[in-house]
């Protein structure tokens, strides 16, 4: 049975939520599930935005149905080629055979890649600055290369002055019923998910994200509207302004994240004794995380918050601890710039760990590495507790300022 809400008088979200999914894109975890949404507008002709992922292709075509309530589909609007957001479209061709697609050159090419069909007779290639009117709407495409594929366009509508964001403002999470970003509470509930979903999607792309934003500056929106998560229709402003941080890899705040990797214990007691130190000196907030546990995705986001790292690992098979130096080389993927980064590493006969984690993150742009590191010899001793004091004093004087 269909489940529709409108969200102006003749735009109508489509869209239906995943709960039982354990990794998006196969990758990264998704406790709270994911929504794929779809918009159709109604005018003197109809016209669809994005189709949705086969887990819930069964709602999406019922909600689409009941929404177009016997009118013929005109148009199909692909903003991003996706199978998450695409995987239904061959099925909403068939369904709907007077509907065109409207997509530019690069879609058009991937639709060929991704479905055995020729649609040359019923796709609209349209290009940056290009309009569609459909009565009392006009839609104007703008291109969004690489947020996050080279094929992304958003779309925007004048009538309702509706921004629809393809995978920008997007966030993990299912929504349940309320559909409005001012209906929860995303601050507290959301904006977690929101920080993962753009770090590990869209965070290695912040250029092309700035590109889009001032894009975005010359409009008047009234509502944004992802391809995952809530739409937004108040305090938008809050929201672009996270893109606009995390797109300049500014720092969110002004705080520190501690990443330990620790065989035996030890070096994750150099950790607790940093955090400690840096607690006792006011620090607030103070964030430690065990890299074999946390699942890299949320490590990734959490250096996208942080202004201050701590890297603490142990020296294994003569490297970096392994969870380690894939959560290093995940940051590096992402480019990551513009952290204050402290390290401590541990050996019982080689503690190696350091000088290589040093070279990774020097090679990462504006990275600032703390010279009083620290290197343990299989334990903390006095001396090396001393060390790790200092280095705390060195944060916190920092972070404080």
């Amino acid at each position: 049975m269909h489940c529709v809400q409108n969200i102006t008088q003749d735009i109508l979200f489509l869209g239906a939520s995943d709960r039982r999914l354990a990794l998006f894109e196969n990758v990264f975890p998704i406790p709270r599930g994911i929504s794929y949404n779809s918009y159709l507008v109604k005018d003197e002709k109809t016209i669809l935005l994005d189709t949705a992922d086969n887990a819930v292709g069964e709602r999406f075509l019922e909600n689409l149905a009941y929404g177009l309530e016997g009118r013929p589909l005109d148009y199909v609007v692909v903003n991003h080629m996706e199978p998450d957001h695409a995987a239904t479209l061959m099925e909403v061709l068939k369904t709907y055979p007077q509907a065109q697609v409207v997509g530019n050159a690069k879609t058009i090419a991937m639709i060929g890649q991704f479905f055995d069909c020729d649609i040359s007779g019923r796709a609209v290639t349209v290009k940056e600055g290009d309009t569609l009117n459909t009565g009392r709407h006009t839609f104007t495409f703008l291109m969004a290369p690489m947020v996050h594929w080279p094929e992304v366009m958003v779309t925007y509508d004048a009538a309702d002055k509706v921004l629809f964001s393809a995978d920008a403002f997007g966030t993990f999470g299912a929504l349940s019923g309320n559909i409005f970003a001012d209906e929860v509470n995303f601050e507290q509930d959301w904006l977690d998910d929101a920080r993962r979903y753009y770090a590990n999607i869209v965070g290695k792309y912040g250029v092309q994200v700035q590109t889009l934003l001032k894009k975005a500056a010359g409009l008047d929106i009234a509502y944004l509207c992802p391809l995952h998560g809530p739409i937004w229709r108040e305090n938008i402003g809050w929201f672009v302004e996270k893109y606009q941080t995390w797109s300049t890899y500014a720092p969110e705040e002004k705080a520190v994240a501690i990443f330990c990797g620790s065989v035996y214990g030890h070096t994750e007691n150099a950790a607790d004794i940093v955090a400690n130190c840096l607690a006792e000196k006011g620090v607030k907030g103070i964030r430690l995380y065990d890299v074999s546990k946390t699942d890299v995705s949320e490590l990734v986001s959490e250096a996208f918050r942080c202004s201050h790292l701590v890297l603490a690992s142990a020296t294994y098979n003569g490297g970096i601890f392994t969870p380690m130096e894939n959560f290093l080389l995940d940051l590096k993927a992402h480019n990551l710039q513009n952290r204050t980064v402290a390290v401590i590493d541990n050996g019982t006969w080689a503690a190696t760990a350091g000088k290589q984690m040093r070279e990774i993150v020097e090679a990462m742009k504006n990275m600032t590495v703390l010279e009083n590191g620290v290197s343990l010899k299989s334990s903390v001793k006095e001396a090396q507790r001393a060390e790790l004091e200092a280095l705390a004093d060195t944060l916190a004087a920092d972070i404080l300022a």
